[in-house]
This record gives structure tokens, sequence and C-alpha cells, in this order.
């Protein structure tokens, strides 16, 4: 597991914690990953801004697994890559997931191919459990 941001400055989270990058999108070599997973709260908002970042989403949407949680589909609208797919997000979202072509479904997972997607923290079991499935049929 790799935690990639825009800067190698470490990035503090909502509850204080901090995490210390090992990569910036501008090193990340896409190709490397079969998996990527967009954390919810505010930063999808911020990481959809950056070319790099739908770049690299995009790169492993078309051979790996794309999971979001919370706000994450907001990146994936950005990337482009919810139009006739069925997904699920926080309902603060709802009307964007909507408007950019996917069928919003209100569950705590949806998978739909090689997407995972959850709506809140108390999804975070089931979530968790799709991408471990997921990976598993990878190797």
């Amino acid at each position: 597991m790799k935690v990639i941001s825009l800067t190698s400055d470490p990035v503090k989270g909502k509850h204080g914690l901090t995490v210390k990058p090992d990569l910036t999108f501008a090193e990340v070599k896409p190709e490397e990953f079969d998996c990527v997973i967009i954390p919810g709260g505010w930063a999808p908002d911020r990481l959809r801004r950056y070319r790099e970042v739908l770049d690299f989403v995009k790169n492993v949407a078309t051979r790996g697994i794309v999971a979001a949680i919370c706000h994450g589909p907001q990146v994936l609208i950005s990337a482009g890559l919810l139009k006739g797919r069925r997904v699920t997000c926080v309902s603060a979202i709802k009307d964007d997931v909507i408007n950019a072509g996917a069928e919003y479904v209100d569950e705590p997972v949806v998978v739909d191919g090689n997407m995972i997607t959850s709506r809140i923290p108390a999804d975070l079991p089931y979530f968790c459990r799709e991408i471990i499935k997921a990976l598993e049929k990878l190797e």
C-alpha cells in the first residue's frame, strides 16, 4: 500500500491524524498499481482539480480496481468515469453523481465491475470487504 498526495508534505486528517505520503502524483507510475482507493471528506473536492490525479485514476480504472467512499466519487465525476455506472456516495453529492450519468443507489456498498463505492464511514466494513474480495480475484 502506498499513500499518494499532491506534495510530499504530511497530510493532516479531520481527526488530527497525520500521514506522510510515500509518493506524489508527479512521481507515481500508474501501471504499478492494481487499485486506487479515494477517501471521503473534503479531500476529493481538492484532488479533482488536478490533471495528474485524474489521469492516475483513469489509468488505474482501465485495468484495475477503483474504490471511492463518501465524497470520493467527486474524483470519479471529474475523471469522467461514472457515465452508465451504478454507484453510491454520501447524500450531499447524490445529484452530482446522477448528473454525471450514473445510477445512484442508496446502499452501504455498490460494486459495478471494477468500481466499488460506499456512502459513509459507517459503511466501511462493507466497503473494505468488497475491496479485499476484488483484490483476491486479481491474484
